[in-house]
């Protein structure tokens, strides 16, 4: 069922999440430092204040650099009344592109987000907006959306001339192949206005830092997203069968770039559900980008690629535990006129130990 994350309940309900792992070394673009640390957890109020509204505030946590960071992830309003399909939000919250971006990240397969959303969604944007949806009244699931955010969030420094705001156009639509299987494709676009300043090239400064904004931004980004799941007559309890695919291009680097120059990043895994408590999946990650850099005030751009690929073993004891082990190598390429690379690499491997635990009241769960 593809649910509206909308309390059914008048009565407020707390609930906390707390993500820990420990990591033999950060990857790049990676959000977890090497050794033990907090990823992202949260804190959670959500509720119904009468029959029209209903809201929700996620104080979300992680550790950085061996410190604890804290922000506010979600603090917003929705309706719950309006007629003939359309709701309504307004406040701070993740934005509807793509498949992964709405959903918390503690619900992922894995341990850290493709890097499609790293590279160019910070891992996972939320910022303060408005949007407006229309679930259509048809036998398939269809919903259209758009949503309007200041953008501070996904391009904190922007160039003085910059106007200060994002929209968004998104498209879901799925429908049930048969009694076992089902399907969803999404399509997005982001339309930026927040030209991102090109910071003074500092090759000390590189490495394995955290960034929660897009690493990689343009005036446009188009996102396709497709999702097929498989499950003995349509129940997942005991063993289930779920494929990802999601590409994205991003056009109009910056004023520095030609119209030709695009940066690109798909995501393919595969999950598979084999006993109540086991999970087993693969993900292959590719991008492709431009980066320019300010180097005593001459910019240039320099084309790099980092190919990522990840495996990994969960145990749920209970539907509010899991605990992953994760294998991901990593192989860059791309370097400048002077010799440094785009990314750190040339190649890497990882080993992840994660634990998940959950307290309370939880996000609904969507397709």
């Amino acid at each position: 069922a593809h649910a509206q994350g909308t309390p059914s309940a008048s009565r407020w309900q707390a609930g906390v999440v707390l993500d820990c792992a420990s990591t033999s070394r950060g990857l790049e673009l990676g959000e977890r430092d090497k050794g033990l640390g907090l990823g992202h957890s949260d804190l959670l109020v959500r509720g119904a204040f009468n029959e029209h509204f209903s809201g929700e505030a996620i104080l979300g946590f992680h550790t950085e650099d061996k410190k604890l960071e804290k922000h506010i992830e979600n603090a917003w309003v929705q309706t719950r009344s309006l007629p003939y399909g359309l709701q309504v939000r307004a406040g701070r919250f993740a934005s509807q592109i793509g498949y992964l971006n709405e959903l918390h990240p503690h619900t992922d397969d894995f341990t850290e987000r493709p890097l499609l959303y790293r590279g160019f969604l910070g891992g996972h944007w939320y910022d303060g907006g408005l949007r407006v949806n229309w679930t259509a009244p048809t036998p398939f699931y269809l919903r259209l959306g758009v949503e309007t955010f200041t953008g501070k969030k996904l391009v904190p420094e922007a160039t003085a001339d910059s106007k200060s705001h994002v929209t968004t156009l998104h498209m879901k639509m799925g429908n049930d192949i048969s009694k076992s299987s089902s399907w969803q494709w999404g399509l997005s676009h982001v339309n930026n206005r927040r030209e991102a300043e090109v910071e003074l090239h500092d090759p000390a400064a590189e490495g394995h830092s955290h960034s929660h904004a897009a690493r990689f931004s343009g005036k446009n980004m188009w996102i396709s997203d497709l999702v097929w799941k498989w499950a003995p007559d349509g129940n997942n309890r005991n063993q289930q069968l779920r494929l990802n695919w999601e590409y994205a291009q991003v056009s109009g680097i910056n004023r520095y770039a030609d119209g030709g120059s695009h940066h690109r990043a798909s995501t393919l895994s595969a999950v598979s559900k084999f006993h109540p408590a086991w999970q087993i999946g693969f993900r292959t990650d590719g991008l492709a980008v431009h980066k320019a850099e300010n180097a005593g005030g001459v910019v240039s751009l320099t084309s790099g690629r980092l190919k990522e690929n990840a495996i990994m073993l969960v145990h749920q004891p209970t539907h509010r535990q899991t605990l992953r082990l994760q294998l991901t190598q990593q192989r860059a390429s791309g370097a400048n006129e002077e010799g440094e690379a785009v990314f750190a690499g040339p190649a890497s491997r990882s080993i992840q130990l994660q634990y998940v635990i959950e307290f309370g009241a939880h996000g609904a769960h969507s397709y």
